[in-house]
Formats: C-alpha cells, structure tokens, sequence
C-alpha cells in the first residue's frame, strides 16, 4: 500500500502550495480519492474529494480556493491551495473515499507570517 503525499511546505497568508499524492493503483483506480487534513488537536476532516472520472466535491472551508485533480495514468491526486489561511495549518493525507486503514506519513502545510 503507497499514499505517499509531497509538496507542503510553509506559506504566508494568501499564497499557494500544490501537494501531490502518488497512491498505489489498487487503492486509486476506479475509486473516489481524498485529500484529508488533520490540524493539531484536532480530528482528521476531509477537505476535498475527486471521482474516477474527476468530478469533484469540496469541504465549505476551502470551497472556492482549492482545486482538486487527478492524473489516472499516474496514480497521482494533486491539491492545488490558493488563498491560504492560518486556519489551514494541518497535515494533509491522501486516501481512498471512505479511507482504506492504513495512511501515508502526510504533508505538513503551515500557513504563517
């Protein structure tokens, strides 16, 4: 099992990061695919969510700044952030929707001047 999730980073207020999640294809294929985050003392939430074929649904918090898309021939889910807030601070995950058990070592995003 691979979800291995890159790109986070630290980022100022209303800037932008792209994260990538190469997965492996017995998790990615034909299934619906998420990008998680879990903020420190917090529960892990799904944020944003794409279809095989790439219809996409996101969480009312990043509605409108964060822009979720896949690569099938890959097996690679992409997160692109825009506009980004202090709020946004968290580990972002890959996974399956609903998530399979095991989970990747996650990306850190930390959103601050």
């Amino acid at each position: 099992v691979q979800l291995q999730a890159s790109g986070g980073g630290l980022v100022q207020p209303g800037g932008s990061l792209r994260l990538s999640c190469v997965a492996s294809r017995s998790i990615f294929t034909f299934n619906v695919m998420g990008w998680y985050r879990r903020a420190q003392g917090r529960q892990r939430e799904l944020v944003a969510q794409i279809s095989f074929g790439s219809s996409t649904n996101y969480g009312d918090s990043v509605k409108g700044r964060f822009t979720v898309s896949r690569d099938n021939a890959k097996n690679t889910v992409y997160l692109q952030m825009n506009s980004l807030k202090p709020e946004d601070t968290a580990v972002y995950y890959c996974n399956r929707v609903p998530p399979v058990e095991v989970w990747g070592q996650g990306t850190l995003v930390t959103v601050s001047s």
